[in-house]
């Protein structure tokens, strides 16, 4: 406290020393430094904040309609995407087994159920084949056994696939 006392009475007497006219021309000075510093601190950054915002404000509102635009994409695919998957047929599974030279020893459609049983086949082309079904038909392994043989990439295979109606 001594120290701020100090402090008020030399301020006090060096004013006091002044006369009138350099009184009021150290309070003009004093007015000036307070209002460059307000303009300096709050109105110019205020100023240029707001001449950034109006200068991207029109590629602000291009990225808002094309956001729009893909989340009504999404909503139309999403529909799509819903509608239920045509049936498995044997035929159906035979056929694309055949177009990946693959030879089933038994296939059994059932309802929604496919149970298929290969022989000393390739391990990728039956990966690939069921990655190619489940975009396609819809059909997700969920049950399978897969024996590796003595042939480098050839295996033995029992799955049991679902075929899935909608999306989940």
């Amino acid at each position: 406290m001594n120290g701020v006392n100090d402090i008020k009475a030399n301020i006090s007497a060096f004013w006091l020393e002044r006369n009138a006219r350099e009184r009021n021309m150290l309070a003009a000075g004093a007015a000036a430094v307070i209002l460059a510093l307000l303009y300096l601190l709050f109105i110019n950054p205020a100023l240029s904040g707001r001449a950034q915002l109006q200068k991207s404000l029109p590629q602000l509102r291009q990225q808002a309609a094309e956001m729009q635009m893909l989340a009504r994409q999404a909503t139309e695919l999403n529909a799509a995407a819903t509608t239920p998957a045509a049936p498995v047929t044997k035929d159906d599974i035979e056929s694309s087994l055949a177009r990946r030279s693959l030879k089933p020893q038994s296939v059994l459609v059932s309802g929604e159920l496919v149970k298929l049983s290969l022989q000393s086949v390739s391990f990728a082309a039956v990966a690939s084949w069921l990655d190619e079904m489940q975009k396609t038909s819809r059909l997700a392994l969920t049950e399978g056994t897969i024996e590796a043989q003595s042939g480098i990439d050839t295996v033995n295979a029992t799955l049991t696939l679902r075929q899935q109606r909608s999306t989940e």
